[in-house]
This record gives C-alpha cells, sequence and structure tokens, in this order.
C-alpha cells in the first residue's frame, strides 16, 4: 500500500498531454409524473441542467482533478456550444489555447436527459467525418510541439469522430516515443490498426472483442484476447471488465488480474477516461504497469458510483487503497 501511495504524491506538477475528440455534456435533469397524450412517452419537468467537458476533455478533467498539468488538444466548431465548453473547461483548470477551430464541424455535444436520476434519452449532435487535411497538420503541430516541452505522458483519447487517423497517431506515438514518455491510448476499435508501439491500450470488453475482428480473427475466449491484442499492435493491453474489474496483459508476464474496487456501480459514463488518466500519471510518476493499473482501477471504481460525468480526486484515490488495506488485513 504505502508504494501505491507515494506513486500518487508525485502526481502533482506532472504535465500530460491529451489530444483527441472533445465533446460538451449536457445533463437535462427533472421529474417524471405522467406520459404525454402526445406520444406513449415520458413527460420530464426539468428541474436543472449542467454541463460538464466530455471525451477527452473529461480524460484532461481527470488529470487536473488528479493535481496534474494537462494540456488538451482537439478541434470545437465556432458555435456558442465551444464558449460553454470553453467555460466549463476553465473552472477545471484546463485552457483552450489548443482547441482548433473547424467551421466544417459543430463543437460535439451529447444531451443527457435523466428522470429521477435515470437516464431517459441521449441527444448527440456531431459530425463524426475525418477533418482536412490543414487542420490535422496542425494537431500534430500542436500534439507534437507540447510533447517536446516537458511533457510527462502523452493520452491518445480516440472516439473516432475525425481527430485521430492514423497520420495523427502515427506522429503523436512516434514523438512520445523519442521523448521516452508513456503513451496510453482509449482505443476506437475501428482504427486498432493505428496504435502500434504505444505504451498501453486500454479496450473494455466489448472494444476488445471488437478490434479482434478488425483484425481479421474470429471471436477468442478469455486471455487470448488480450494476448491477440498484444502481439498484433506491440503494446501492453488493460482490458477493463466493469464489475469484473480489468485484466493487465504485459510482455514477458502472465495475465494480472484486478478485482474491481468499486462498492456500488450507479453510472458508467466516462469511467475509461478516468482509467486513461490515473494510468498515464502513474506511469509518469514511475510506477510498473501493474501499480499503475490498480491505481486506475481505484479511481474507475469511485467514478461509477457517481452520477454523471465525474472526476476522483487524489484523496479520493488515497481513501479507496486505504480501505481495500483494512478490508484486506
Amino acid at each position: 500500500m504505502s508504494a501505491l501511495l507515494e506513486i500518487l504524491a508525485r502526481f502533482a506538477g506532472k504535465k500530460i498531454v491529451v489530444i483527441g475528440d472533445i465533446m460538451l455534456d449536457k445533463y437535462i435533469r427533472g421529474t417524471v409524473e405522467r406520459i404525454s397524450p402526445e406520444a406513449p412517452v415520458q413527460v420530464v419537468q426539468v428541474q436543472q441542467e449542467s454541463y460538464a467537458p466530455g471525451g477527452a476533455a473529461n480524460v484532461a478533467s481527470n488529470v487536473t482533478a488528479l493535481g496534474a498539468d494537462a494540456v488538451l488538444i482537439g478541434i470545437t466548431g465556432m458555435d456558442s456550444t465551444r464558449e460553454i465548453l470553453s467555460s466549463e473547461l476553465e473552472k477545471r483548470k484546463l485552457s483552450a489555447e489548443h482547441l482548433i477551430i473547424d467551421e466544417k464541424k459543430p463543437t460535439i455535444m451529447k444531451v443527457r436527459i435523466l428522470g429521477q436520476n435515470q437516464q431517459l434519452l441521449r441527444v448527440d449532435y456531431e459530425k463524426s467525418s475525418s477533418c482536412d487535411a490543414a487542420i490535422l497538420s496542425k494537431i500534430i503541430e500542436a500534439a507534437c510541439k507540447s510533447i517536446n516541452e516537458g511533457a510527462d505522458a502523452v493520452i491518445i483519447s480516440d472516439y473516432a469522430k475525425g481527430v485521430i487517423t492514423r497520420a495523427v497517431a502515427k506522429e503523436v506515438i512516434s514523438a512520445g516515443k523519442r521523448k521516452g514518455i508513456p503513451i496510453i491510448i482509449d482505443p476506437k476499435p475501428s482504427h486498432v490498426g493505428c496504435y502500434e508501439n504505444a505504451t498501453l491500450i486500454t479496450p473494455n470488453s466489448r472494444e476488445a472483442d471488437e478490434a479482434i475482428r478488425y483484425l481479421g480473427h474470429k471471436r477468442l475466449e478469455g486471455d487470448e484476447r488480450g494476448e491477440f491484442l498484444m502481439k498484433k499492435t506491440s503494446s501492453a493491453i488493460l482490458i477493463t471488465e466493469g464489475e469484473r474489474g480489468m485484466t493487465l496483459y504485459e510482455k514477458g508476464t502472465k495475465p494480472e488480474h484486478i478485482p474491481t474496487s468499486a462498492k456500488e456501480v450507479f453510472d458508467v459514463t466516462g469511467a475509461g477516461d478516468t482509467v486513461v488518466a490515473g494510468v498515464a500519471l502513474a506511469l509518469s510518476a514511475g510506477a510498473s504497469l501493474k501499480d499503475a493499473a490498480i491505481i486506475a482501477n481505484h479511481a474507475a471504481g469511485i467514478v461509477v458510483g457517481k452520477l454523471g460525468t465525474s472526476t476522483a480526486s487524489i484523496n479520493d484515490i488515497r481513501r479507496s487503497i486505504k480501505d481495500a488495506k483494512s478490508n484486506n488485513s
């Protein structure tokens, strides 16, 4: 336990570059007491509206919530949603300096409508086509410049909304490797062929199965999945498995299963973002892949117990680690 706590203490002052698909999450909360006379749908009496950074922006929010610095790189549209997003980033000590404007796309927004804390509907505003070459060049330039200016780790947060292409992934991974820093990828299965030679790739169980199919293989079971992906991508693999925890596949070692630390699963929104932020910071602080995965597991266990897009703090993780130690004593 003391080793994990020492790693947490080294998070402060780390600089993590986060590149990927940036979104704004909007929550409309209310009560449901009747069915509409116009159609067989519930009527939500709105009581509250709120916003939070989503996608890669939520990854960066998780980094700053853990006491480190994040450089966020991606695109937005030229619209009022960008302004709201910029304001929400500022609240979380994040800069909009590297939010590159693509006038052909809207700022991605996902609107979740909840009644009695139960999600009823999600509405997405987005265009997921790839960005123009000129925009992608700006993304690569900003990412490589930020990596070369003292980054301690880099995260690629890929939601397949147009920012992460093979060229972008290759340049970012190469820049990170030249600096000798960890490169962590929250993947999209259809892009699995773009991620070769990363430090760690973090698919959930469904994404792992889909990635295997995209690589042209039939369905695999058990540890064959992680071992296959590890071989094909030349990267360590961390498969997150919900209530079953997560399993780490690292070259030269046996698969390492890490049981979940979640006391109660209330909402899994953004849990993958928390995992990559926790892993990146732990690795930048000198943790082994196993210890980084354990820390990320504690962080994810905290956020799934909260409603909506949320983050974990250093103190939250510290308490979770200590509680786990007490329960196992």
